[in-house]
């Protein structure tokens, strides 16, 4: 089962910072904690991936490699980490700690919302994803209007604070210990409302563009990866900042190179009496030419490694291989000399292997031509 993206497991946005990343994977476990939920094998398993989102999300290094290159970047160690955490009734407290009626509540984050993040799916070749490429993208997105400069206001009109939530963009009432925020129903969480609309933009201060950008694609990559241009999504309204570009890479298959990871496996032909004697021939590695040494009795789909000769391993400077699998080439009877086709005969005959007769065809247009 592929895993899930990790903001998806915390439920935060991708913009988060550390102290919500926090938040997010503190209350989880509270809901989650095995203590709390006595034989639930559902609940233990959402317990362990938070652990494992959280383990990710609040390390800044690990994060901006998820950040670009999603699951498939690799480093991360899966599984739930104890450690993640030093103790339960520290998460207990922040809990009970927040909104409630006992004071030292949190406040939310106020100030324009971000843009939305946007998905552009690229289809690259397998040449261009082993050695990678800057493809350059046109991607339609909303952005700050320029009649308005994004406030959504005509001229020297402004925005007014929302009279229902004060500005604050979200209405909050008790239930039971704790307050619960709501967003704002007239002003939509912008805290603030419009009474005269920019003729251009309607009001909302962002209109449709379309914006050429360069994409760098580093060597390596594979189906499923992602590579993220920070704030090249969507612009957010009123001023807000923009959102981020996620380029998900769909990389086409080859017809001569079969890959499994950062390895590549080719199929070469060579002739019996190759295989009998041995041979070296010369073939094309992604890494250049290199020679193949074939000893003498080597038997149908035998494998040659070549170290070193494959795909580039993403954050790294190593490679994966090369591997060389031999196919023998088998003659049709039709294909074969005279002499040739005497000498194979001749060949099972000192073996003591019994082969089929020359076939009656082939005898009369010999005769015919005799």
């Amino acid at each position: 089962m592929a895993k899930r993206d990790y903001y998806d497991v915390l439920s935060v946005e991708r913009s988060a910072d550390e102290r919500e990343i926090k938040k997010a994977y503190r209350r989880l476990a509270m809901e989650n904690h095995p203590d709390k939920n006595p034989g639930d094998a559902a609940a233990e398993e959402r317990f362990k991936e938070a652990a494992e989102a959280y383990a990710v999300l609040s390390d800044s290094q690990k994060r901006a490699r998820y950040d670009q290159f999603g699951h498939s970047g690799g480093g991360f160690q899966g599984g739930f980490d104890p450690s993640t955490f030093s103790d339960f009734s520290d998460i207990l407290g922040d809990l009970f700690g927040f909104g409630g009626g006992g004071g030292g509540g949190r406040r939310s984050r106020t100030g324009p919302a971000p843009g939305a993040d946007l998905r552009y799916d690229l289809q690259i070749s397998f040449l261009e994803a082993v050695r990678g490429t800057e493809p350059k993208l046109r991607i339609p997105r909303l952005e700050h209007c320029e009649t308005c400069g994004g406030s959504g206001a005509e001229g020297a009109s402004q925005a007014e604070s929302c009279d229902t939530c004060g500005g604050r963009g979200q209405v909050r009432f008790s239930q039971g210990l704790f307050t619960v925020a709501r967003t704002c129903h007239k002003c939509q969480g912008q805290g603030s409302v419009i009474k005269d609309p920019c003729k251009t933009c309607h009001g909302e201060g962002l209109v449709e563009q379309e914006r050429s950008l360069e994409v760098r694609i580093p060597a390596g990559v594979d189906t499923g990866a992602r590579v993220r241009l920070r704030g090249e999504g969507e612009h957010g309204r009123r001023g807000g900042p923009a959102g981020d570009l996620f380029v998900v890479l769909h990389v086409e298959e080859d017809e001569r190179y079969l890959r499994h990871g950062i390895d590549v496996v080719t199929e070469e032909t060579i002739s019996f009496p190759q295989a009998v004697f041995g041979t070296t021939f010369e073939i094309e590695t992604l890494q250049g030419s290199a020679m193949v040494d074939v000893p003498p009795g080597t038997k149908q789909g035998a494998q040659f490694v070549l170290h070193g000769k494959g795909i580039p391993k993403l954050g790294s400077q190593s490679f994966g291989r090369h591997v060389v699998q031999v196919l023998l080439e088998v003659p049709k009877p039709r294909d074969l000399s005279e002499e040739e086709e005497e000498s194979l005969r001749r060949f099972a005959e000192l073996q003591g292997v019994e082969v089929k007769e020359k076939s009656s065809l082939k005898k009369k247009v010999k005769e015919l031509f005799s």
